[in-house]
């Protein structure tokens, strides 16, 4: 059970924006808040297609989201994920030597032309997967990490749902047409903010314009990076029965979006149309951060601690996305439970954090314990339950 204490919190990235509205309506005599106009997200030339915010995880535009469609070598965003995870446990190393098969060797399709039984490292296969899309350097990875690319599905399956990938089932490593083998926008969505935000290490390799190996020098088939500045990822697909698709993702003010489009025309057809939601998403929309991680939010009274008091606090920094301009109408509020009993341990949920933009919630996030609190000693405890039990007569 718990009880509902209403905080409007200063959101300190706001002052500014307060401070300049109320000159302005000072100004000009402005008594009113003016509607923000927003217009329709645009209609793409395309089957599915997915606008999310990197940070908030908020979806600003989607269509046929969680349609299951064939990835083609959307695919391989996952392949590489698998060696990134591999690599930040310390299970694999970037110079590690992997020796090429004859299956890898002959993989058809777009290739980075490894060589049947010479060594290739682990760095340059993971940008022959990336940057020229080779499916000889996928399969490849897929039979060192796991000894075959059937098992390395297999585990691109399991870390699929691990992150919250509900209507994805790979059947290869490559995106070949494989009976079986399909995703969406919305899950190719949430693989690109995963390696974003929780492998930076290796996300600046998504950007690169070109790669050479072997003699041949292949480009990255992402338009944009040619085209736009703050587009730096993700990866491109394509096969007849597929269509085009693009995973890409810009930064422009410090506001990172993700756009997926897939089954469009053409390898122009998807550039285009991924520019468009791009444009779209800048030009109307913008993700303040409003909360730095383990700032101090509230304080909440504790019975039989050592100290009448925890902090309170967010596990991670906390981003909403919102119309541009409307930031200073945001409030927020806590929710924090009515009894709270030591001992308490740092990450203990004890409340909600909920941020509003009218009637509309755009941020809940559970409040925890910033510290650890033990309990009191014996007569404390006995006249904190005292005065527990009296509370409960008139409640």
């Amino acid at each position: 059970m718990s009880v509902k204490f209403v905080l409007f919190l200063p959101l300190k990235t706001l002052v500014s924006q307060l401070m300049l509205s109320a000159a302005l309506m000072l100004a000009f005599g402005l008594v009113a808040h003016a509607q923000v106009m927003i217009p329709a997200p645009p209609q793409l030339a395309a089957n599915a297609w997915v606008l999310m915010d990197a940070h908030s995880g908020k979806v600003i535009a989607a269509h046929n989201a969680d349609k299951q469609l064939p990835p083609a070598s959307l695919t391989k965003m996952m392949t590489s994920y698998l060696l990134e995870y591999e690599i930040k446990r310390g299970n694999v190393e970037l110079d590690d030597l992997v020796r090429v098969s004859v299956k890898a060797w002959r993989m058809p399709g777009s290739r980075m032309f490894i060589q049947e039984g010479t060594f290739v490292s682990i760095e340059d296969l993971l940008k022959g997967v990336v940057i020229q899309s080779g499916n000889d350097a996928s399969v490849a990875v897929a039979e060192h990490l796991a000894g075959s690319e059937a098992a390395f599905a297999d585990l691109m399956n399991q870390h699929a749902r691990r992150i919250g990938m509900q209507n994805t089932q790979f059947k290869n490593s490559t995106g070949l047409p494989d009976e079986g083998h399909y995703s969406t926008a919305m899950d190719m969505a949430i693989l690109s903010q995963e390696k974003i935000i929780n492998y930076p290490e290796h996300y600046s390799l998504y950007s690169e314009r070109e790669f050479t190996y072997n003699g041949i020098r292949q480009s990255n088939r992402n338009r944009l990076l040619w085209r736009d500045s703050s587009v730096d990822g993700l990866k491109t697909g394509h096969t007849t029965e597929a269509g085009y698709g693009l995973a890409a993702s810009a930064v422009r003010n410090d506001m990172r979006l993700i756009s997926v489009v897939m089954g469009a025309r053409s390898e122009e057809g998807r550039a285009q149309e991924s520019q468009k939601l791009l444009t779209y998403g800048f030009r109307y929309f913008e993700t303040p951060k409003l909360y730095e991680r383990y700032e101090v939010l509230d304080r909440a009274r504790v019975w039989q601690g050592v100290r009448d008091e925890v902090e309170l606090g967010l596990k991670d920094e906390l981003y909403a996305t919102i119309p541009r301009g409307e930031q200073a109408n945001l409030e927020a509020e806590v929710e924090v439970h009515s009894t709270i009993k030591a001992p308490i341990r740092a990450g203990q949920e004890l409340g909600t954090l909920v941020v509003r933009l009218g009637d509309e919630v755009v941020a809940r996030e559970p409040l925890i314990a910033l510290e650890n609190l033990e309990q009191a000693g014996f007569f404390k405890r006995l006249w904190h339950s005292l005065l527990m039990f009296v509370i409960g007569l008139f409640s």
